[in-house]
């Protein structure tokens, strides 16, 4: 509509066997303003959780999961791999960012020589904890980005509460997003389900080769 500001959609994938309101929640915690300018999607996983999640009498249920396996940030950045190397999402244009906390690469070699084949030249930002089981692993999927922003917090596998240099860091990144020439949209699309669909017929045969569940 005619003098509304258009602001840039953000899919936010939740961690394994939380939801998308858990994540939102987490989210909240930030200051509103470093996300002023997008609207944010918090979509529940495609399947119930198969069993205890980590936050249960922390949130209420219901609880999801991805594929039964995987973590949002894991899945989000597979997806942009994917679509670089043109395997999906070919009709939607290219994804333009990703924020990842505790997020790791797919194990399978199958898929690492498709997704992280070439620097993934796509801006990113990496949240990794000191005390994250998963540090090293983020590491690694920051190095698969071009120039990526790292931010690093003390705290374990979490969202991280931001102090004030970091909200600031973050707010100049996402600002310098609004500024760019991306056009209208970052969001997935509806047949997104599709395409994950797709990729999942790939993992799934040997799930021992992804990464170990965790909620995120």
């Amino acid at each position: 509509m005619d003098g509304q500001e258009k602001k840039m959609k953000v899919l936010c994938l939740h961690g394994f066997r939380t939801s998308g309101s858990f994540l939102r929640k987490q989210i909240s915690k930030w200051d509103p303003s470093i996300f002023h300018h997008f609207h944010l999607d918090f979509p529940d996983g495609m399947y119930p959780a198969g069993g205890k999640s980590d936050i249960e009498g922390i949130f209420p249920p219901p609880y999801f999961e991805w594929f039964q396996f995987n973590k949002g940030a894991t899945l989000s950045a597979l997806l942009i791999g994917y679509q670089a190397q043109g395997k999906v999402l070919k009709d939607h244009p290219p994804i333009k960012f990703l924020v990842s906390i505790s997020g790791s690469k797919f194990r399978d070699p199958s898929i690492c020589d498709i997704a992280y084949k070439d620097p993934i030249k796509v801006k990113s930002v990496h949240f990794i904890g000191e005390k994250d089981w998963l540090k090293l692993p983020s590491e690694e999927l920051a190095a698969a980005f071009d120039n990526p922003l790292i931010l690093r917090h003390p705290q374990g596998h979490t969202v991280p509460r931001l102090d004030e240099a970091t909200a600031k860091q973050l707010s100049k990144w996402t600002a310098s997003i609004t500024r760019s020439d991306f056009g209208c949209s970052a969001s997935v699309p509806k047949n997104v389900e599709c395409e994950m669909n797709n990729i999942k017929r790939e993992a799934i045969a040997d799930p021992k080769c992804i990464e170990a569940p965790s909620a995120a």
